[in-house]
């Protein structure tokens, strides 16, 4: 367990050293505040509900975010109660205001990929392929900004995962019996 620690560390540190810049930072901190309380997501679930044509998907996508602050942001977080990076990794330097919840798991990469997840198994690639790209970039930036672990993310890319298949099996579920 320390050597995973250690490893979370100094890779907050290599990236903090060797990766951000004057040049990038703007870009994170952006791109970081569109997954701030899945605001990004929970939009785009909205505007899918709206046109019968993307109303499953977008009910499949409402199901993951849900399974996702639910199974994240209430269960994981509380129960491990994970302290932020930028209090334990020393000479890390976080750019945005410094979050008030624990760390473990990462709610921004958990919402992300749960609705991402949804709509690029459901939705022409050509969109499809969007969503993920920026479920990927927003997941990353936690780390660029310097205020979630490695591990906080991948836990979170893969509970979002795990929500996305779970948000879509119900969905697809409950319209089969509706059916019959």
């Amino acid at each position: 367990m320390e050597t995973l620690l250690n490893l979370d560390g100094n890779i907050l540190i290599w990236i903090q050293e060797f990766l951000r810049n004057p040049i990038l930072d703007p870009f994170f901190k952006v791109i970081t505040t569109l997954g701030n309380a899945g605001i990004f997501w929970i939009i785009a679930t909205i505007l899918l509900l709206i046109p019968e044509k993307t109303r499953k998907v977008g009910m499949m996508s409402a199901f993951a975010l849900l399974g996702s602050l639910l199974v994240n942001n209430i269960l994981l977080k509380n129960l491990v109660a994970r302290t932020r990076p930028y209090y334990v990794v020393e000479g890390l330097i976080p750019l945005i205001k410094k979050p008030s919840e624990f760390s473990f798991p990462s709610g921004h990469a958990a919402s992300s990929f749960a609705s991402a997840r949804v709509l690029y198994r459901n939705l022409p690639k050509k969109y499809g392929v969007w969503f993920l790209a920026l479920a990927i970039f927003i997941s990353f930036s936690r780390l660029y900004v310097g205020v979630h672990y490695p591990s906080d993310v991948l836990a979170g890319v893969v509970t979002g995962i795990i929500c996305s298949y779970l948000g879509q099996w119900i969905v697809n579920h409950s319209c089969m019996k509706k059916n019959t």
